[in-house]
């Protein structure tokens, strides 16, 4: 009994060795799937990863741009008010050195000029139309030049 009891121990020593290669073999495939997907997910990340560095690339060109034009309306607005201030002083001057000039610059405003300059207090844009539209046009003048 001794030779069946052998042959039964090394049939259950190859059975458990078989098992044992089995269950390695399963772990050892996913392992590999799990690989796989890890580099898959990887790649991915990586993708991403150069897109949203295009993105911020775009972003900061586009920062970029925007505050070189920024600085450029501050120079232009600069410009006009020295320009504005140097016309404020020129009038002053000219009022100052011409009577007549004076005299036409302090007096009020025609009827005509003074209704384009009059505006009512308006809350939202439908008012503003409804007032467009409900105030009459001007009249044109009777004293027509000559074609």
């Amino acid at each position: 009994m001794s030779a069946l009891r052998q042959a039964l121990l090394g049939v259950a020593l190859l059975a458990a060795l078989g098992l044992l290669i089995w269950s390695q073999e399963l772990r050892i495939s996913g392992a590999n799937k799990d690989a796989r997907l890890a580099e898959k997910d990887a790649a991915t990340a990586r993708e991403d990863a150069e897109r949203n560095l295009a993105n911020a690339n775009a972003l900061r060109a586009n920062l970029q741009q925007e505050r070189n034009a920024q600085i450029t309306l501050r120079t232009q607005q600069d410009q006009l008010r020295q320009g504005l201030a140097k016309r404020e002083l020129t009038i002053e001057a000219l009022k100052r050195e011409n009577a007549d000039l004076r005299n036409w610059a302090d007096q009020p405003l025609p009827d005509a000029a003074r209704r384009l300059r009059e505006r009512p207090a308006l809350t939202g844009a439908d008012a503003y139309r409804q007032w467009l539209s409900g105030r009459g046009a001007l009249h044109a003048t009777r004293d027509q030049p000559a074609q």
